[in-house]
C-alpha cells in the first residue's frame, strides 16, 4: 500500500486553507461568539413574543428594539474609550456576567408568581428597562470581542479568521430564533428564558481558556480627548470610512427584509410557513457562502470584489421588490445574503487590518454606531418608504439608491477600491 507523503498534508487540504482554526483560543473564541449570539437571539425572539402577547400591540415591538438601540448607539464611544484602556477578556466576561444578570431577572418576571402580581404595563416596563441594559451591555460587548479577536489571531490569519468568525455570528443569528420558537411551542415562556439563562452561564468556560491578554494602552488620557482620537482615526482613513459608509446605505436603503410581512400577505399570498422560509433566506444564503469561504479564501482584488458583492446585493432587492414569485422571491433573498456575507467578510477585515492595536476599542465602537444605526433604522426608513410610495416602489427605489451609493464611492474612492489584504497599516 502506498503511503501519503506527509509533507504534501502541510500544504493541502482544509486546515492549510484554514490555519486560524489550529489556534486553540481562536476556537474557544469562535464556541463563545456563537452561544453569545444564540443566547442573545434566543432571547430576543421570546422576548418580542411575549411583550406582544402580553400587550397586543404592533408598537410595542417596535419598542423592543427602541430600547436596545438607544443605549447601544448613545454608549458606544464611552465603551470603546474604557475597552482600550482596561484588559480585554475581562471586559467580555464583565458583559457576559452583565447578560446573565438580565437573564435571571427576565427568567424571575416570567415566573407565574410574580408574573401575577404585576400589572401588565409594569411588566412590560420592567421588560423594557432589562432590555436598554442589555443594550448598555452591548455596546461594551461589541468592541471588546473585536479587540480581543486582534489579540488572539496573527495579523496574516485576519481574512481567513474573519470568514469563522462571522459564521459564528451567523450561525447563532439563524439557529437562536429557530431554538427559541421550539421552546415557545413546547416549554413556553419560562422554559424558553431558562435555557437562555443556562447557554450564558455554559458560555463561560471556552471564555476562561483563553488567556489573559496585554493592555496594549498604557498611558491614561482624558475621555473626551481618546473619544475624539478614534473618531478622527475612522474621518482621516478613507478606506475605513468608505466601507463602513457603504455598509451603512446599502442596509439603509436595501432593508427589505422589514417588509416582508407585507409581501407575505398581499404580493407573495403565502402562509406563514412560507413566511418563515423567506424570512430565513438572506441566513442561509450567508452561511452558505461562509462555508465556501472556507475553500475558497478571499485574496486578490477584495477591494473590487466588495462593490461587486454590495452592487449584487443591491440587484437582488430590486428584483426582489418587483418579483410576484414565491421561489425567485427565495433566491434574490438567498442571493442578497451570499453577496452580502461577502461584504461583511471584507468589510471587517479591512477594520480589523487598519486599525492600530491600542485604538481597535474606540475603532470598533464607531463602527457599532454605523451597524446598529443601519440595521434598527434602515427597517424604520423601510417602513416610512412603504407607507409614502407603496411597498413595492420603496423596495426598487430602496435598491437603486444603494446602486447609486456604490457607484459614488467606487468613483470617489479609489483606495477602498484598490485595497488589497497586504499586511500594513494605512497611516
Amino acid at each position: 500500500m502506498q503511503k501519503e507523503n506527509p509533507s504534501s498534508l502541510t500544504t493541502t487540504g482544509f486546515f492549510y486553507k484554514n490555519p486560524s482554526l489550529k489556534i486553540k483560543e481562536f476556537q474557544a473564541f469562535l464556541i463563545s461568539r456563537f452561544g453569545i449570539i444564540l443566547a442573545l437571539n434566543m432571547q430576543s425572539t421570546i422576548l418580542y413574543y411575549w411583550v406582544y402577547q402580553l400587550t397586543n400591540n404592533k408598537l410595542s415591538l417596535g419598542l423592543v428594539g427602541l430600547a436596545e438601540v438607544i443605549p447601544a448607539i448613545g454608549c458606544s464611544l464611552i465603551a470603546g474609550h474604557y475597552v482600550d484602556q482596561n484588559e480585554k477578556r475581562k471586559m467580555v466576561l464583565l458583559c457576559l456576567s452583565g447578560y446573565v444578570f438580565t437573564a435571571i431577572c427576565l427568567f424571575l418576571l416570567a415566573l407565574p408568581y410574580i408574573e401575577t402580581q404585576l400589572s401588565i404595563s409594569v411588566l412590560v416596563g420592567l421588560i423594557y428597562f432589562l432590555v436598554f441594559l442589555g443594550g448598555i451591555f452591548r455596546s461594551f460587548y461589541a468592541p471588546s470581542m473585536f479587540s480581543l479577536f486582534g489579540l488572539i489571531v496573527p495579523r496574516e490569519h485576519y481574512p481567513n479568521a474573519t470568514s469563522w468568525s462571522s459564521m459564528s455570528w451567523q450561525l447563532g443569528a439563524v439557529i437562536g430564533p429557530l431554538v427559541a420558537g421550539f421552546f415557545i411551542a413546547f416549554f413556553g415562556i419560562k422554559i424558553g428564558l431558562l435555557a437562555v439563562l443556562a447557554v450564558l452561564v455554559i458560555i463561560h468556560i471556552p471564555l476562561l481558556s483563553i488567556a489573559v491578554k496585554p493592555i496594549l494602552k498604557r498611558e491614561k488620557e482624558p475621555m473626551l480627548q481618546s473619544i475624539s482620537e478614534g473618531l478622527k482615526f475612522v474621518m482621516r482613513t478613507p478606506t475605513l470610512l468608505a466601507a463602513q459608509l457603504l455598509d451603512m446605505f446599502s442596509v439603509l436603503f436595501g432593508g427589505a427584509v422589514a417588509l416582508l410581512p407585507v409581501y407575505q400577505k398581499e404580493i407573495l399570498h403565502v402562509d406563514e410557513i412560507g413566511f418563515g422560509i423567506l424570512r430565513s433566506a438572506p441566513g442561509i444564503g450567508a452561511i452558505l457562502t461562509l462555508g465556501l469561504l472556507a475553500f475558497l479564501p478571499l485574496k486578490n482584488k477584495p477591494g473590487q470584489k466588495l462593490f461587486l458583492c454590495v452592487a449584487g446585493f443591491a440587484l437582488s432587492i430590486i428584483v426582489f421588490g418587483i418579483s410576484t414569485n414565491f421561489y425567485l422571491s427565495f433566491i434574490m433573498l438567498l442571493l442578497s445574503g451570499m453577496f452580502d456575507a461577502v461584504s461583511v467578510v471584507i468589510r471587517s477585515t479591512i477594520l480589523q487590518l487598519v486599525t492600530p492595536d491600542a485604538m481597535r476599542g474606540r475603532v470598533s465602537a464607531v463602527n457599532t454606531i454605523f451597524v446598529s444605526s443601519s440595521n434598527e433604522f434602515g427597517d424604520f426608513e423601510s417602513g416610512v418608504m412603504a407607507n409614502w410610495l407603496g411597498t413595492v416602489r420603496a423596495v426598487v427605489v430602496g435598491g437603486c439608491l444603494t446602486l447609486g451609493v456604490v457607484a459614488f464611492t467606487f468613483f470617489k474612492v479609489p483606495q477602498l477600491r484598490n485595497f488589497t489584504f497586504e499586511d500594513k497599516k494605512e497611516e
